[in-house]
């Protein structure tokens, strides 16, 4: 009796293990509106993939919203290569006997390779990448991982329209396969019907079951082996495919549902061997350093107008400064390059003296002249240009008519021009220039010119015969 028992307990068992169901259905209606469990699992994965990617890419260094960007770009791109690669190597479902060639846009009804869903959103990915300023090799990286969790994902989908199943088996974990038809029309509809509630036709390999927990332990890998060797320049991404490619061999083999056949070998089979040697070599080929990610054009020019401006602010309080420095002198900074005495300063008899700029030659020390020395000669009144003739680099500016013997500088509290010598109330008779100029002494005078320049006013003494480098010994009034 005990034996009969334990009989029973062993069939009950497996029973319960010899086989799992399909959904009964995969769509259902909100009123007019299909929702399609295949398409649902596509949307899921999409996210997670693309939040997944993000976390990674900032925590290498990325800037945030990258892959969001990026991902405007490559997720229609992929959509797109997925569907055209199942419509080309399946076309004869379309454009063979029976086929109908409008059914190749309906998407929803299931067939994306993911052959042509990398390769065509590698293309979207590098041109998003290129629009963020970021290599495509790290953005591959960081989303490796999330893209093979994202296949497993939509592996349930298949799940849900009994497709990618493989041979009958009698294992405990087979796929049990149930004829689905159309309540309205009673004839059978593989994608959009309901099961009739009879027994399961066949029960088969879950293959995809097979690739949803090899997709798993692929992303597990390129997880493990990134944090272990800091990998980077693609070499994560390369990994997966190489992972994918590996696993997808074998599970393949085991399908029967219809496919392309190449010399008597289904085409993904053949894929898979191309692609995962392809993916071997660039990790053998392949090194150096991971990529540093710089920040986006736009942040980084941010913050250069950031820092900018806060040199602007830090100078506008220093000019303040040095503007109220010269006030509080009584005189007036000589602005560089204004005129060719720019950098030679000037003192006359009637005003506080102009402040000599910071890029003045030093003063050098006054000496008695001696007979080899040359005397410079200041010109006569008579010589400057009159009569509104423009005046040279250097002179003191000019007058409608200048009478011999006066004083080409303002007089009477005029203003001073750039370069003048500034205003006096009364110029000596046969006064000079108004600040000791000498000949050429624009462009082409000498570098040696003494901190305070020669005047003739200062003391009511011509400077024709003086030195130009002790000019300005005398006792200033």
């Amino acid at each position: 009796m005990r034996w009969r028992t334990d009989t029973v307990n062993t069939v009950s068992v497996t029973a319960l293990f010899a086989s799992f169901p399909s959904p009964d259905r995969g769509v259902w209606h909100l009123g007019s509106v299909p929702i399609r469990a295949y398409a649902l699992c596509i949307i899921v994965g999409i996210i997670v993939c693309v939040w997944w990617a993000e976390r990674r890419f900032v925590a290498r260094g990325g800037a945030p919203g990258t892959i969001m960007d990026i991902a405007v770009f490559a997720v229609p791109f992929g959509l797109v290569g997925g569907r055209l690669y199942h419509v080309l190597t399946d076309w004869e479902k379309y454009f063979g006997d029976g086929g109908h060639p409008a059914d190749a846009l309906k998407i929803w009804q299931g067939g994306l390779g993911i052959w042509g869903a990398i390769s065509l959103g590698a293309l979207g990915a590098w041109i998003g990448a290129r629009r963020r300023g970021v290599p495509l090799t790290a953005v591959a990286d960081a989303a490796a991982p999330g893209i093979v969790v994202a296949q497993a994902i939509g592996r349930l989908g298949n799940w849900f329209n009994q497709e990618l199943y493989g041979k009958e088996t009698t294992l405990p974990w087979g796929l049990e396969i149930f004829r689905r038809i159309d309540p309205d029309t009673g004839e059978q509809d593989t994608l959009t019907g309901i099961a009739d509630g009879g027994p399961a036709s066949a029960i088969v390999h879950p293959t995809f079951l097979y690739e949803l927990l090899w997709n798993l332990g692929v992303a597990a890998l390129c997880v493990w082996a990134d944090r272990r060797w800091n990998m980077g320049r693609g070499r994560v991404f390369a990994l997966y495919v190489a992972g994918y490619t590996a696993g997808r061999f074998w599970i393949e083999l085991l399908r029967v549902d219809p496919a392309t056949m190449v010399f008597d070998i289904r085409i993904n089979v053949i894929t898979s061997v191309v692609v995962f040697a392809a993916a071997v070599a660039y990790l053998i080929l392949v090194r150096g350093p991971r990529e540093i990610l710089a920040p986006a054009p736009a942040e980084a020019a941010g913050e250069a107008g950031e820092g900018d401006a806060e040199r602007v602010a830090a100078a506008v309080p220093a000019a303040s400064s040095a503007a109220a420095d010269s006030a509080q002198g009584g005189g007036a900074v000589a602005p560089a390059g204004d005129s060719a005495d720019a950098g030679t300063p000037a003192s006359s008899a009637g005003s506080g003296g102009s402040e000599v700029p910071a890029e003045a030659p030093a003063p050098v020390a006054s000496r008695e002249p001696d007979a080899t020395d040359d005397v410079a000669e200041v010109p006569d009144a008579d010589t400057r240009p009159t009569d509104g003739a423009p005046a040279h680099d250097g002179d003191a500016g000019t007058t409608d008519a200048t009478p011999a013997g006066a004083d080409a500088g303002p007089t009477d509290g005029a203003p001073a021009e750039d370069g003048d010598a500034g205003p006096t109330d009364a110029t000596p008779a046969g006064g000079g220039t108004g600040h000791g100029e000498v000949d050429g002494a624009g462009e082409d005078a000498p570098a040696a010119v003494s901190a305070e320049a020669p005047s003739g006013v200062g003391d009511g003494t011509a400077a024709a015969t003086d030195d130009p480098r002790s000019a300005g010994d005398g006792p200033r009034r």
